[in-house]
C-alpha cells in the first residue's frame, strides 16, 4: 500500500507518538526504535573505532521532514541539525510543492575525480600528450586495484590531463574519472592514484607528489526542480518577492553567501544524519558556486507564464550508502532505512530536493514575516526552559516573549517568576 509523507499533526505529537508513526512507516524494528530514543545509542566501543582519542559522544537533534514528493514518490526526510525552525520550514516548502507534482530530481553519474601531481617533468606538454596516449594502460593498472566495483560497472572510465603554471614551476596533473556507485568513493579513488603513480612517473619522466581525490565532483551533479504555485505562496506578491529576492543574491555576494548557507541548512543536516561527510559535500557546494568565476546562487527562481513560481538547483553531491560511518553508525543506518533510498543517486537527488525546499522556505520567509518568526518561537521556548520554566509553562513564556518580541532571559526569568505567583526580586 502507497505510503504518504503528508503526516497531518505530526508536529503535534510527542517523541513517543511520532515515534511510533515513524517506526511504521519505515517498518522499524523494535530494536532500531529504542535505538533512536537512547541518546547514547552510539555504543562507545563503537565511537573508539571511528575517529581517534574518543572521550565520548555528542548527540545532534535529528528530526524528520515531512511531505516530500521526489519524482512521484513520498519520503520522510531524516535531518540532523541544532538549529530551530530548518525542519518546519523544509516540511512546510515540501508540502506547497505537492499541488505541482512535487519535486523532479535528476543525476549524472556516481564519478569522482582522483588527481596525480606530477613535478619536475622535462617537457610537461609532451608528457601530456604521452600520459594520454597510454590511458588504456593506466585505466588497466586502476582498475586492477578494485574488481568487486569493476564487476558492478564501475571504476576508473577516463583520464584527464592537463598542464598548470604555478608559483612552483609548472606541473602535469593526471585526472582519474572514477565510477564509485553507491560509495562517496575517497577510499577506491584514492587506492587507484596510488596504484597508477609509478606506471605515471615512467611515462612522463616526472615525480609524482600528490595523489588524492577532489571534493569539487563537477562529474557528479544532482539537479531538481519544483513549481510552487502562486496560490500555495500566499499570492503573485509573494512569487515577486522571491524572485527579487534572488535576484539580490545574484548581484551580491554578501547576501549570496547566506542565501547558500540557507540550502546547506537542508543538505547538510540530511548528509549528517546519513553519515555521510558533511565537510565534503559542503565544500564541493561552495567551490561549484565560485566555478565559473565570482561567486553564485545554487539556486534559481523564476516566475513562468502562469504567474507561479519555478525554482531550480544544480549541485556536485558526493554521498554513498556503503563505506564510513554510513555502514557503521545505528542511526545513520536507521536514517537510511527511514528514507527507503536504494542508490546512492537517488539519496543525492533526495538531498537536492531538500536544499530546493529550504532555500524557498527562506526566501519566502524573507518575503513575508521575515526570517525571524519561525525563529523566535523556537529560540524563545528555548530560552524559557533555562530560565526554569516547567513543561507546562514554557509555550506561555515563550508566547508572551514573542509578543512582546522581547525575547531575553532576563524577561524569561521575570515571566516565570510571575506565572510561578512568586514577586520577582
Amino acid at each position: 500500500m502507497p505510503r504518504s509523507s503528508q503526516l497531518a499533526g505530526f508536529y503535534n505529537l510527542s517523541p513517543a507518538e511520532r515515534l511510533r508513526v515513524l517506526k511504521e512507516f519505515a517498518s522499524l524494528s523494535d530494536e532500531e526504535t529504542q535505538a533512536l530514543l537512547m541518546t547514547g545509542s552510539l555504543d562507545i566501543r563503537l565511537a573508539n573505532r571511528m575517529i581517534e582519542n574518543v572521550v565520548g559522544v555528542m548527540p545532534v537533534t535529528l528530526g524528520i521532514a515531512t511531505n516530500f514528493l521526489i519524482n512521484g514518490r513520498d519520503y520522510l526526510i531524516p535531518m540532523a541539525i541544532e538549529e530551530p525552525s530548518v525542519v518546519a520550514a523544509a516540511s512546510n516548502a515540501a508540502k506547497m510543492a505537492r499541488p505541482k507534482g512535487g519535486f523532479t530530481a535528476s543525476s549524472t553519474q556516481p564519478v569522482m575525480i582522483g588527481q596525480v601531481q606530477l613535478l619536475d617533468v622535462p617537457d610537461p606538454h609532451g608528457a601530456r600528450m604521452s600520459l594520454l596516449s597510454a590511458k588504456e594502460d593506466i585505466l588497466r593498472k586502476a582498475n586492477e586495484q578494485d574488481p568487486i566495483l569493476v564487476s558492478i560497472g564501475g571504476g576508473a572510465k577516463g583520464l584527464r590531463c592537463k598542464v598548470l603554471s604555478t608559483i612552483s614551476g609548472r606541473m602535469v596533473i593526471v585526472e582519474l574519472l572514477v565510477d564509485c556507485r553507491d560509495a562517496m568513493g575517497a577510499n577506491a579513488v584514492n587506492t587507484m592514484a596510488e596504484a597508477v603513480a609509478p606506471l605515471l612517473e615512467e611515462v612522463s619522466g616526472g615525480r609524482v607528489s600528490l595523489r588524492i581525490i577532489s571534493n569539487l565532483a563537477t562529474e557528479r551533479l544532482v539537479r531538481a526542480k519544483a513549481i510552487f504555485s502562486k496560490s500555495a505562496l500566499g499570492g503573485e506578491q509573494v512569487v515577486d518577492g522571491v524572485v527579487s529576492a534572488y535576484a539580490f543574491a545574484l548581484a551580491d555576494q554578501y547576501r549570496c553567501t547566506t542565501h547558500n548557507k540557507g540550502i546547506m541548512n537542508g543538505i547538510s543536516a540530511v548528509v549528517l544524519a546519513t553519515g555521510n561527510d558533511t565537510r565534503a559535500v559542503e565544500a564541493g557546494a561552495h567551490s561549484y558556486a565560485a566555478f565559473n568565476g565570482g561567486y553564485r546562487p545554487l539556486t534559481t527562481w523564476e516566475k513562468n507564464r502562469d504567474g507561479d513560481l519555478v525554482g531550480t538547483i544544480e549541485i556536485p553531491l558526493a554521498v554513498g550508502l556503503i563505506g564510513g560511518a554510513t555502514a557503521t553508525h545505528p542511526i545513520a543506518k536507521i536514517a537510511i532505512k527511514i528514507l527507503g533510498v536504494r542508490s546512492a543517486t537517488e539519496l543525492a537527488e533526495v538531498i537536492a530536493s531538500v536544499g530546493l525546499a529550504q532555500n524557498l522556505a527562506a526566501l519566502r520567509a524573507l518575503a513575508t514575516e521575515g526570517i525571524q518568526r519561525g525563529h523566535m518561537t523556537l529560540h524563545a521556548r528555548n530560552i524559557a526552559s533555562m530560565a526554569g520554566a516547567t513543561a507546562a509553562m514554557v509555550d506561555k513564556v515563550a508566547d508572551i516573549m514573542v509578543e512582546e518580541r522581547r525575547v531575553r532571559m532576563d524577561r524569561a526569568k521575570e515571566l516565570v517568576e510571575e506565572l510561578s505567583g512568586k514577586a520577582p526580586s
